[in-house]
Protein backbone atom coordinates (compact mmCIF):
# COMPACT_ATOMS: atom_id res chain seq x y z
CA UNK A 1 0.00 0.00 0.00
CA UNK A 2 2.55 2.38 -1.10
CA UNK A 3 1.99 5.93 -2.46
CA UNK A 4 -0.61 4.96 -4.93
CA UNK A 5 -4.29 6.09 -6.40
CA UNK A 6 -4.82 2.83 -7.07
CA UNK A 7 -6.52 0.59 -4.43
CA UNK A 8 -4.06 -1.92 -3.48
CA UNK A 9 -5.90 -5.29 -3.07
CA UNK A 10 -3.43 -6.08 0.53
CA UNK A 11 -3.20 -9.13 0.71
CA UNK A 12 -1.19 -11.09 3.56
CA UNK A 13 0.04 -14.65 2.66
CA UNK A 14 -1.70 -17.60 5.01
CA UNK A 15 0.62 -19.70 7.06
CA UNK A 16 0.87 -22.75 8.59
CA UNK A 17 2.89 -24.12 11.16
CA UNK A 18 5.00 -26.77 12.68
CA UNK A 19 3.78 -30.11 13.92
CA UNK A 20 5.87 -33.68 14.48
CA UNK A 21 5.94 -36.95 13.54
CA UNK A 22 4.48 -40.11 12.57
CA UNK A 23 3.99 -41.98 9.74
CA UNK A 24 3.28 -41.85 5.67
CA UNK A 25 -0.08 -44.09 5.66
CA UNK A 26 -3.25 -42.60 5.87
CA UNK A 27 -4.62 -43.88 9.46
CA UNK A 28 -2.05 -46.70 10.30
CA UNK A 29 -1.58 -48.23 13.05
CA UNK A 30 1.54 -47.06 14.97
CA UNK A 31 4.32 -48.71 16.69
CA UNK A 32 5.72 -47.72 19.58
CA UNK A 33 8.98 -46.64 18.29
CA UNK A 34 7.94 -44.80 15.57
CA UNK A 35 6.38 -42.68 17.99
CA UNK A 36 9.18 -41.74 20.02
CA UNK A 37 9.84 -38.26 20.86
CA UNK A 38 13.17 -37.11 22.88
CA UNK A 39 13.47 -34.38 24.84
CA UNK A 40 15.48 -32.78 22.58
CA UNK A 41 12.50 -32.66 20.00
CA UNK A 42 10.28 -31.78 23.27
CA UNK A 43 12.49 -28.66 23.65
CA UNK A 44 12.18 -27.49 20.38
CA UNK A 45 8.37 -27.98 20.20
CA UNK A 46 7.63 -25.94 23.30
CA UNK A 47 10.25 -23.15 22.15
CA UNK A 48 8.23 -22.83 19.17
CA UNK A 49 5.04 -23.10 19.75
CA UNK A 50 5.38 -20.98 23.05
CA UNK A 51 2.49 -22.71 23.88
CA UNK A 52 1.70 -22.03 27.75
CA UNK A 53 0.39 -24.95 29.54
CA UNK A 54 -0.06 -23.16 32.63
CA UNK A 55 -4.07 -23.18 31.27
CA UNK A 56 -3.56 -26.99 31.87
CA UNK A 57 -2.27 -27.11 35.14
CA UNK A 58 -4.70 -25.08 36.42
CA UNK A 59 -7.70 -26.82 36.04
CA UNK A 60 -8.11 -24.98 32.62
CA UNK A 61 -10.04 -27.05 29.65
CA UNK A 62 -9.49 -30.27 29.16
CA UNK A 63 -9.34 -29.56 25.30
CA UNK A 64 -5.98 -27.35 25.86
CA UNK A 65 -3.93 -26.59 23.28
CA UNK A 66 -1.10 -28.19 24.02
CA UNK A 67 -3.35 -31.51 24.49
CA UNK A 68 -4.84 -30.75 21.10
CA UNK A 69 -0.98 -30.40 19.87
CA UNK A 70 1.04 -33.93 21.81
CA UNK A 71 -2.27 -35.71 19.83
CA UNK A 72 -1.87 -34.36 16.41
CA UNK A 73 1.94 -34.73 16.33
CA UNK A 74 1.36 -38.60 16.67
CA UNK A 75 -0.71 -38.19 13.01
CA UNK A 76 1.01 -36.22 10.95
CA UNK A 77 4.01 -37.24 8.90
CA UNK A 78 7.27 -35.52 9.47
CA UNK A 79 8.64 -35.39 5.44
CA UNK A 80 12.42 -35.58 4.88
CA UNK A 81 14.83 -36.44 1.76
CA UNK A 82 14.52 -39.86 2.64
CA UNK A 83 10.75 -40.34 2.38
CA UNK A 84 8.99 -37.16 0.58
CA UNK A 85 8.32 -39.07 -2.87
CA UNK A 86 7.17 -42.08 -1.43
CA UNK A 87 4.65 -40.63 0.92
CA UNK A 88 3.84 -38.46 -1.95
CA UNK A 89 3.61 -40.85 -4.48
CA UNK A 90 1.91 -43.73 -2.44
CA UNK A 91 -1.21 -41.53 -0.73
CA UNK A 92 -3.82 -40.22 -3.48
CA UNK A 93 -4.36 -36.52 -1.47
CA UNK A 94 -1.66 -35.70 0.96
CA UNK A 95 -1.77 -32.34 2.64
CA UNK A 96 1.24 -30.59 3.19
CA UNK A 97 2.18 -27.59 5.34
CA UNK A 98 5.98 -25.81 4.67
CA UNK A 99 7.29 -24.49 8.01
CA UNK A 100 10.81 -23.10 9.12
CA UNK A 101 11.37 -22.93 12.92
CA UNK A 102 12.03 -19.37 13.63
CA UNK A 103 8.41 -18.35 11.91
CA UNK A 104 6.28 -16.66 14.44
CA UNK A 105 3.07 -17.19 11.91
CA UNK A 106 4.15 -20.62 11.64
CA UNK A 107 4.06 -20.58 15.50
CA UNK A 108 0.62 -19.18 15.79
CA UNK A 109 -1.43 -20.99 12.99
CA UNK A 110 0.00 -24.55 14.84
CA UNK A 111 -2.89 -25.07 17.18
CA UNK A 112 -5.33 -24.36 14.63
CA UNK A 113 -3.95 -26.88 11.54
CA UNK A 114 -3.53 -29.12 14.89
CA UNK A 115 -7.25 -28.89 15.33
CA UNK A 116 -7.90 -29.22 11.94
CA UNK A 117 -5.85 -32.65 11.46
CA UNK A 118 -7.02 -34.10 14.85
CA UNK A 119 -10.89 -33.92 13.42
CA UNK A 120 -9.79 -34.98 10.32
CA UNK A 121 -8.40 -38.47 11.81
CA UNK A 122 -11.36 -38.83 13.76
CA UNK A 123 -13.89 -38.84 10.77
CA UNK A 124 -11.69 -41.20 9.02
CA UNK A 125 -10.41 -39.05 6.38
CA UNK A 126 -8.25 -40.78 3.82
CA UNK A 127 -6.18 -37.27 3.75
CA UNK A 128 -2.48 -37.80 4.79
CA UNK A 129 -1.58 -34.39 6.97
CA UNK A 130 2.17 -33.94 6.44
CA UNK A 131 4.36 -31.28 7.24
CA UNK A 132 8.01 -30.20 6.54
CA UNK A 133 10.77 -28.02 7.92
CA UNK A 134 12.05 -26.03 5.00
CA UNK A 135 15.28 -24.82 6.50
CA UNK A 136 16.30 -28.32 7.16
CA UNK A 137 15.02 -29.70 3.79
CA UNK A 138 15.01 -27.10 1.21
CA UNK A 139 15.47 -29.69 -1.48
CA UNK A 140 11.83 -31.32 -0.32
CA UNK A 141 10.56 -27.67 0.08
CA UNK A 142 12.01 -26.90 -3.23
CA UNK A 143 10.15 -30.28 -5.09
CA UNK A 144 6.47 -28.90 -3.79
CA UNK A 145 7.24 -25.31 -4.79
CA UNK A 146 7.36 -24.11 -1.18
CA UNK A 147 9.12 -20.88 -1.42
CA UNK A 148 7.80 -18.46 2.04
CA UNK A 149 6.93 -19.95 4.95
CA UNK A 150 4.17 -20.95 6.46
CA UNK A 151 2.85 -22.62 2.95
CA UNK A 152 0.32 -24.63 3.02
CA UNK A 153 -0.61 -27.46 -0.46
CA UNK A 154 -3.04 -30.07 -0.87
CA UNK A 155 -1.46 -32.55 -3.32
CA UNK A 156 -3.67 -34.86 -5.13
CA UNK A 157 -1.91 -37.61 -6.53
CA UNK A 158 1.49 -35.47 -6.75
CA UNK A 159 -0.53 -32.59 -8.43
CA UNK A 160 -0.34 -29.33 -5.78
CA UNK A 161 -3.00 -26.95 -4.99
CA UNK A 162 -2.65 -24.06 -2.62
CA UNK A 163 -4.81 -23.61 0.15
CA UNK A 164 -7.19 -20.90 -0.04
CA UNK A 165 -9.62 -21.44 3.10
CA UNK A 166 -9.55 -19.18 6.31
CA UNK A 167 -6.90 -18.92 9.15
CA UNK A 168 -8.88 -20.90 12.11
CA UNK A 169 -9.03 -24.43 12.56
CA UNK A 170 -12.67 -24.91 11.53
CA UNK A 171 -12.01 -23.34 8.35
CA UNK A 172 -8.76 -25.49 7.52
CA UNK A 173 -11.25 -28.47 8.04
CA UNK A 174 -13.98 -27.22 6.21
CA UNK A 175 -11.41 -26.77 3.12
CA UNK A 176 -9.99 -29.85 3.10
CA UNK A 177 -12.95 -31.64 3.00
CA UNK A 178 -14.49 -29.61 0.66
CA UNK A 179 -11.84 -30.38 -1.77
CA UNK A 180 -11.50 -33.79 -0.48
CA UNK A 181 -15.15 -34.60 -1.41
CA UNK A 182 -17.30 -33.73 1.02
CA UNK A 183 -18.68 -29.98 0.01
CA UNK A 184 -22.22 -29.98 2.08
CA UNK A 185 -22.39 -31.93 5.30
CA UNK A 186 -26.35 -33.73 5.53
CA UNK A 187 -28.33 -34.03 8.85
CA UNK A 188 -30.62 -36.64 9.36
CA UNK A 189 -31.24 -36.73 12.77
CA UNK A 190 -31.65 -33.64 16.14
CA UNK A 191 -28.94 -35.14 17.71
CA UNK A 192 -26.75 -34.99 14.81
CA UNK A 193 -27.87 -31.40 14.75
CA UNK A 194 -27.43 -30.37 17.98
CA UNK A 195 -23.72 -31.87 17.49
CA UNK A 196 -23.48 -29.84 14.63
CA UNK A 197 -24.62 -26.38 16.19
CA UNK A 198 -22.42 -27.20 19.16
CA UNK A 199 -19.22 -27.03 16.53
CA UNK A 200 -20.21 -23.97 13.95
CA UNK A 201 -21.73 -20.84 14.28
CA UNK A 202 -21.32 -19.64 11.00
CA UNK A 203 -22.90 -21.96 7.99
CA UNK A 204 -24.88 -22.13 4.98
CA UNK A 205 -27.85 -24.10 5.00
CA UNK A 206 -30.23 -25.87 2.95
CA UNK A 207 -33.42 -27.38 2.91
CA UNK A 208 -34.58 -30.10 -0.11
CA UNK A 209 -36.87 -32.56 -0.45
CA UNK A 210 -35.29 -35.42 -0.79
CA UNK A 211 -32.23 -33.48 -1.46
CA UNK A 212 -33.31 -33.78 -5.15
CA UNK A 213 -33.98 -31.19 -7.70
CA UNK A 214 -31.78 -28.27 -9.62
CA UNK A 215 -31.92 -26.14 -6.69
CA UNK A 216 -30.15 -28.80 -4.28
CA UNK A 217 -27.76 -29.71 -7.47
CA UNK A 218 -27.24 -25.57 -7.42
CA UNK A 219 -26.63 -25.80 -3.50
CA UNK A 220 -24.25 -27.96 -3.81
CA UNK A 221 -22.33 -26.75 -6.55
CA UNK A 222 -21.95 -23.60 -4.85
CA UNK A 223 -20.78 -25.81 -1.87
CA UNK A 224 -17.81 -26.55 -3.90
CA UNK A 225 -17.16 -23.23 -4.97
CA UNK A 226 -17.14 -21.64 -1.79
CA UNK A 227 -13.67 -22.46 0.23
CA UNK A 228 -13.92 -21.17 3.86
CA UNK A 229 -18.11 -21.81 4.44
CA UNK A 230 -18.99 -24.68 5.74
CA UNK A 231 -22.17 -25.96 3.58
CA UNK A 232 -24.67 -28.19 5.84
CA UNK A 233 -28.33 -29.56 4.13
CA UNK A 234 -31.49 -31.50 5.14
CA UNK A 235 -34.30 -32.51 3.40
CA UNK A 236 -36.69 -32.69 7.28
CA UNK A 237 -38.42 -29.58 7.98
CA UNK A 238 -37.88 -29.68 11.69
CA UNK A 239 -34.15 -30.37 11.50
CA UNK A 240 -34.05 -27.27 9.12
CA UNK A 241 -36.30 -25.09 11.89
CA UNK A 242 -33.70 -26.37 14.37
CA UNK A 243 -30.39 -24.88 12.35
CA UNK A 244 -32.54 -21.62 10.92
CA UNK A 245 -35.76 -20.80 13.37
CA UNK A 246 -37.28 -18.54 11.11
CA UNK A 247 -38.01 -21.49 8.32
CA UNK A 248 -42.04 -21.20 8.09
CA UNK A 249 -43.02 -23.68 5.11
CA UNK A 250 -41.84 -26.79 3.63
CA UNK A 251 -41.05 -25.22 0.55
CA UNK A 252 -37.05 -25.47 -0.34
CA UNK A 253 -35.16 -22.58 0.94
CA UNK A 254 -31.39 -21.28 1.30
CA UNK A 255 -30.21 -19.36 4.47
CA UNK A 256 -26.83 -18.04 6.19
CA UNK A 257 -26.34 -18.03 9.97
CA UNK A 258 -23.57 -15.76 11.35
CA UNK A 259 -22.74 -15.81 15.15
CA UNK A 260 -22.89 -11.64 14.64
CA UNK A 261 -25.91 -8.93 14.68
CA UNK A 262 -28.46 -9.65 11.89
CA UNK A 263 -27.26 -13.39 12.61
CA UNK A 264 -30.19 -14.69 10.11
CA UNK A 265 -29.95 -13.70 6.54
CA UNK A 266 -32.42 -15.81 3.95
CA UNK A 267 -31.80 -16.25 0.24
CA UNK A 268 -34.99 -14.68 -2.01
CA UNK A 269 -33.29 -14.80 -5.12
CA UNK A 270 -33.74 -17.27 -7.84
CA UNK A 271 -32.35 -21.09 -6.99
CA UNK A 272 -29.56 -20.60 -9.34
CA UNK A 273 -25.36 -21.38 -8.40
CA UNK A 274 -24.83 -17.44 -9.36
CA UNK A 275 -27.37 -16.28 -7.55
CA UNK A 276 -26.98 -18.24 -4.46
CA UNK A 277 -22.94 -17.89 -4.48
CA UNK A 278 -22.94 -14.15 -4.33
CA UNK A 279 -25.22 -14.14 -1.94
CA UNK A 280 -23.41 -16.25 0.23
CA UNK A 281 -19.97 -14.26 -0.72
CA UNK A 282 -21.41 -11.30 -0.02
CA UNK A 283 -23.80 -12.09 3.07
CA UNK A 284 -20.81 -13.80 4.92
CA UNK A 285 -19.62 -10.51 6.67
CA UNK A 286 -20.62 -9.09 9.41
CA UNK A 287 -22.50 -5.64 9.32
CA UNK A 288 -18.54 -3.90 10.25
CA UNK A 289 -15.69 -6.44 10.16
CA UNK A 290 -12.54 -5.49 11.77
CA UNK A 291 -9.38 -5.77 10.16
CA UNK A 292 -6.49 -7.38 11.73
CA UNK A 293 -3.43 -8.86 9.81
CA UNK A 294 -4.89 -12.39 10.16
CA UNK A 295 -8.24 -10.83 8.45
CA UNK A 296 -6.74 -8.97 5.94
CA UNK A 297 -6.73 -11.06 2.77
CA UNK A 298 -10.48 -11.97 3.48
CA UNK A 299 -11.33 -8.26 3.61
CA UNK A 300 -9.55 -7.03 0.94
CA UNK A 301 -10.98 -9.66 -1.39
CA UNK A 302 -14.34 -8.92 -0.70
CA UNK A 303 -16.85 -9.06 -4.00
CA UNK A 304 -18.12 -6.17 -2.11
CA UNK A 305 -17.09 -3.08 -4.66
CA UNK A 306 -17.29 -0.52 -2.05
CA UNK A 307 -15.81 -0.26 1.02
CA UNK A 308 -15.64 2.58 4.29
CA UNK A 309 -12.64 2.09 6.14
CA UNK A 310 -13.14 3.85 10.04
CA UNK A 311 -10.44 4.52 11.70
CA UNK A 312 -10.39 5.36 15.56
CA UNK A 313 -9.15 4.39 18.89
CA UNK A 314 -11.41 1.34 20.23
CA UNK A 315 -12.95 3.37 22.89
CA UNK A 316 -14.27 6.28 20.55
CA UNK A 317 -15.08 3.51 18.52
CA UNK A 318 -17.02 1.46 20.87
CA UNK A 319 -19.24 4.54 21.06
CA UNK A 320 -20.12 5.61 17.61
CA UNK A 321 -20.19 1.52 16.98
CA UNK A 322 -24.12 1.17 17.03
CA UNK A 323 -24.95 4.07 14.61
CA UNK A 324 -22.31 2.96 12.55
CA UNK A 325 -24.20 -0.37 12.39
CA UNK A 326 -27.48 1.23 11.49
CA UNK A 327 -26.16 2.44 8.51
CA UNK A 328 -24.03 -0.51 7.77
CA UNK A 329 -27.32 -2.04 7.73
CA UNK A 330 -29.00 0.63 5.05
CA UNK A 331 -26.03 -0.91 3.05
CA UNK A 332 -25.43 -4.00 3.77
CA UNK A 333 -23.93 -5.87 0.43
CA UNK A 334 -23.63 -2.36 -1.62
CA UNK A 335 -20.99 -0.98 1.09
CA UNK A 336 -18.75 -2.93 3.46
CA UNK A 337 -17.71 -1.32 6.78
CA UNK A 338 -14.25 -2.09 7.96
CA UNK A 339 -13.28 -0.29 11.78
CA UNK A 340 -9.51 0.05 11.86
CA UNK A 341 -8.09 0.85 15.61
CA UNK A 342 -5.92 3.51 15.08
CA UNK A 343 -3.75 2.82 17.47
CA UNK A 344 -3.07 -0.46 15.59
CA UNK A 345 0.73 0.79 13.69
CA UNK A 346 1.14 -1.75 11.43
CA UNK A 347 -2.64 -1.85 10.02
CA UNK A 348 -3.66 2.22 10.51
CA UNK A 349 0.13 3.63 9.53
CA UNK A 350 0.30 1.95 5.95
CA UNK A 351 -3.76 3.81 5.72
CA UNK A 352 -2.18 7.27 6.92
CA UNK A 353 0.22 7.39 4.32
CA UNK A 354 -1.87 6.77 1.32
CA UNK A 355 -3.83 9.62 2.76
CA UNK A 356 -0.88 11.45 3.68
CA UNK A 357 -2.46 11.98 7.26
CA UNK A 358 -1.59 11.60 11.02
CA UNK A 359 -5.19 11.47 12.34
CA UNK A 360 -5.77 13.18 16.07
CA UNK A 361 -9.96 12.19 15.57
CA UNK A 362 -12.01 9.30 13.33
CA UNK A 363 -10.85 8.97 10.55
CA UNK A 364 -13.60 7.74 7.55
CA UNK A 365 -11.96 6.71 4.15
CA UNK A 366 -13.41 4.66 1.03
CA UNK A 367 -12.16 2.76 -1.78
CA UNK A 368 -14.09 2.28 -5.08
CA UNK A 369 -13.04 -1.09 -6.47
CA UNK A 370 -15.39 -0.30 -9.50
CA UNK A 371 -13.16 2.66 -10.80
CA UNK A 372 -9.68 2.54 -8.40
CA UNK A 373 -10.26 5.38 -6.63
CA UNK A 374 -10.20 6.32 -3.04
CA UNK A 375 -11.87 9.04 -1.26
CA UNK A 376 -12.01 10.92 2.39
CA UNK A 377 -15.32 11.75 4.59
CA UNK A 378 -14.59 15.42 5.53
CA UNK A 379 -17.07 15.82 7.71
CA UNK A 380 -17.55 14.78 11.07
CA UNK A 381 -18.45 10.91 11.78
CA UNK A 382 -22.12 11.41 12.43
CA UNK A 383 -24.60 9.29 11.58
CA UNK A 384 -26.55 12.00 9.30
CA UNK A 385 -23.03 12.26 7.58
CA UNK A 386 -21.72 8.69 7.45
CA UNK A 387 -25.23 7.96 5.61
CA UNK A 388 -25.20 10.68 3.30
CA UNK A 389 -21.37 10.24 2.06
CA UNK A 390 -21.86 6.23 1.86
CA UNK A 391 -25.08 7.36 -0.66
CA UNK A 392 -22.84 9.83 -2.33
CA UNK A 393 -20.03 6.74 -3.11
CA UNK A 394 -22.95 4.26 -3.83
CA UNK A 395 -24.00 6.76 -6.74
CA UNK A 396 -20.55 8.11 -7.96
CA UNK A 397 -20.44 11.73 -6.83
CA UNK A 398 -17.27 12.08 -4.86
CA UNK A 399 -14.89 13.04 -6.79
CA UNK A 400 -11.66 10.83 -5.94
CA UNK A 401 -9.51 11.86 -3.07
CA UNK A 402 -6.27 13.36 -4.18
CA UNK A 403 -3.21 13.35 -1.23
CA UNK A 404 -1.77 17.08 -1.81
CA UNK A 405 0.71 19.53 0.06
CA UNK A 406 0.00 22.88 0.71
CA UNK A 407 0.12 25.12 -2.20
CA UNK A 408 3.48 27.04 -1.99
CA UNK A 409 3.00 30.71 -1.14
CA UNK A 410 6.74 31.40 -3.10
CA UNK A 411 7.33 30.60 -6.62
CA UNK A 412 12.09 30.03 -7.25
CA UNK A 413 14.31 29.09 -9.83
CA UNK A 414 12.44 25.83 -9.82
CA UNK A 415 8.83 26.20 -9.08
CA UNK A 416 7.45 23.58 -6.59
CA UNK A 417 3.98 22.17 -7.98
CA UNK A 418 1.51 20.19 -5.72
CA UNK A 419 -1.61 18.34 -6.38
CA UNK A 420 -3.45 21.44 -5.75
CA UNK A 421 -1.95 23.82 -8.30
CA UNK A 422 -1.08 21.05 -10.59
CA UNK A 423 -3.77 21.82 -13.46
CA UNK A 424 -3.34 25.51 -13.09
CA UNK A 425 0.77 25.27 -12.54
CA UNK A 426 1.28 23.02 -15.67
CA UNK A 427 -1.55 22.43 -17.86
CA UNK A 428 -2.71 25.76 -17.90
CA UNK A 429 -0.15 27.32 -17.83
CA UNK A 430 0.92 29.46 -21.17
CA UNK A 431 4.66 28.63 -20.90
CA UNK A 432 6.48 25.45 -21.73
CA UNK A 433 7.43 23.16 -18.58
CA UNK A 434 9.66 21.43 -17.57
CA UNK A 435 8.92 18.94 -14.74
CA UNK A 436 10.89 17.07 -12.21
CA UNK A 437 9.04 14.12 -10.44
CA UNK A 438 10.72 12.59 -7.58
CA UNK A 439 10.04 10.86 -4.87
CA UNK A 440 11.50 10.72 -1.31
CA UNK A 441 14.25 8.43 -0.17
CA UNK A 442 14.94 8.53 -3.88
CA UNK A 443 18.08 7.66 -4.18
CA UNK A 444 18.52 8.32 -8.42
CA UNK A 445 16.77 11.34 -7.67
CA UNK A 446 19.78 13.63 -5.88
CA UNK A 447 21.87 13.52 -9.11
CA UNK A 448 19.00 14.02 -11.74
CA UNK A 449 17.65 17.05 -9.68
CA UNK A 450 21.53 18.50 -9.71
CA UNK A 451 21.04 18.35 -13.58
CA UNK A 452 17.90 19.45 -13.21
CA UNK A 453 19.38 22.58 -11.41
CA UNK A 454 21.61 23.60 -13.61
CA UNK A 455 19.73 23.23 -16.78
CA UNK A 456 16.89 26.01 -14.91
CA UNK A 457 19.80 28.31 -14.02
CA UNK A 458 20.96 27.98 -17.98
CA UNK A 459 17.41 29.28 -19.24
CA UNK A 460 16.23 31.81 -16.69
CA UNK A 461 14.45 34.72 -17.80
CA UNK A 462 13.47 32.79 -20.59
CA UNK A 463 9.89 34.15 -21.24
CA UNK A 464 8.22 30.93 -22.25
CA UNK A 465 10.08 28.05 -20.34
CA UNK A 466 10.14 27.18 -16.36
CA UNK A 467 11.36 24.66 -14.36
CA UNK A 468 9.08 22.57 -12.43
CA UNK A 469 9.29 19.59 -10.02
CA UNK A 470 6.80 17.53 -7.67
CA UNK A 471 7.18 14.97 -4.89
CA UNK A 472 4.80 12.39 -6.35
CA UNK A 473 4.73 10.29 -3.23
CA UNK A 474 3.50 13.71 -1.33
CA UNK A 475 0.93 14.32 -4.30
CA UNK A 476 -1.54 12.80 -6.50
CA UNK A 477 -3.03 13.59 -9.80
CA UNK A 478 -4.69 11.19 -12.47
CA UNK A 479 -2.83 13.42 -15.18
CA UNK A 480 0.21 13.05 -13.76
CA UNK A 481 2.27 10.56 -15.79
CA UNK A 482 4.67 8.43 -13.30
CA UNK A 483 5.71 4.73 -13.23
CA UNK A 484 9.01 5.17 -11.13
CA UNK A 485 11.46 8.14 -9.77
CA UNK A 486 12.95 9.90 -11.53
CA UNK A 487 10.87 10.79 -14.38
CA UNK A 488 11.54 14.28 -16.61
CA UNK A 489 8.36 15.52 -18.52
CA UNK A 490 8.44 18.37 -21.02
CA UNK A 491 5.23 20.04 -21.53
CA UNK A 492 5.13 21.62 -24.77
CA UNK A 493 2.46 24.97 -25.24
CA UNK A 494 -0.18 23.97 -27.31
CA UNK A 495 -0.15 20.20 -26.41
CA UNK A 496 -0.07 20.04 -22.93
CA UNK A 497 -2.39 17.06 -22.74
CA UNK A 498 0.86 14.89 -24.78
CA UNK A 499 4.10 15.48 -22.59
CA UNK A 500 7.81 14.34 -24.00
CA UNK A 501 9.25 11.81 -21.73
CA UNK A 502 12.81 12.98 -20.93
CA UNK A 503 15.99 10.53 -19.95
CA UNK A 504 16.48 10.45 -16.29
CA UNK A 505 20.06 9.78 -17.77
CA UNK A 506 20.58 12.97 -19.57
CA UNK A 507 23.21 15.55 -19.02
CA UNK A 508 22.57 19.06 -18.49
CA UNK A 509 23.87 19.40 -22.17
CA UNK A 510 21.87 16.92 -22.89
CA UNK A 511 18.47 18.07 -21.12
CA UNK A 512 19.62 21.94 -22.80
CA UNK A 513 19.65 20.73 -26.23
CA UNK A 514 16.09 19.21 -26.17
CA UNK A 515 14.82 22.05 -24.11
CA UNK A 516 16.28 24.83 -27.31
CA UNK A 517 14.88 21.81 -29.69
CA UNK A 518 11.25 21.60 -28.49
CA UNK A 519 10.97 25.21 -27.92
CA UNK A 520 11.94 26.11 -31.43
CA UNK A 521 9.47 23.42 -33.05
CA UNK A 522 7.02 25.04 -30.86
CA UNK A 523 7.65 28.52 -32.28
CA UNK A 524 8.03 27.41 -36.25
CA UNK A 525 4.76 25.61 -35.70
CA UNK A 526 2.69 28.76 -34.26
CA UNK A 527 4.53 30.82 -36.98
CA UNK A 528 2.85 28.01 -39.22
CA UNK A 529 -0.77 28.53 -38.31
CA UNK A 530 -0.14 32.42 -38.70
CA UNK A 531 0.76 32.12 -42.11
CA UNK A 532 -2.09 30.00 -42.86
CA UNK A 533 -4.27 32.35 -41.73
Amino acid sequence: MRHSKHLLPLLLLLSLLLLSQTLAKPIPSLADDELEWTEEDDEEFESLLAIDDSVESNGGSTTSEPQILRKAQKIVTDLNNDNARRVVGENELVMLLGYAPWDKKSAALMPRFAQAATELREMGSPVVMAKVDGDRYPKVASLYGIKGYPTLLLLVNGTSERYGGGITGDEILIWVRKKTGVPVTRLSSEDSAKQFLKKYKKYAIGFFENYEGPESEAFAKVAAANNETQFVATDKFEIAKLLYPQVSSNENFVGLVKPENDKFEKFEGKFEEGEILDFVEKHKFPLVSVLTEEKSGWIYSSPIQIQVFIFAEQDYFEVDKPFIEDVARKFKTKVMFVYVDSTEEDLAKPFFSLYGTEPDDTLVTAFDNRNHSKHLMEKKLTKANLEEFCLALQQGIIPPFLKSEPVPKEKGLIEKVVSKNFEAAVLESPENVFLEVYAQQCVECEATTKVVEKAAKHFEGTSNLKFARIDASLNEHPKLETTNYPTLWFYPVGNKSNPLKVSKKSSVEDVINFVNEKIRQGEETEADKKDEL
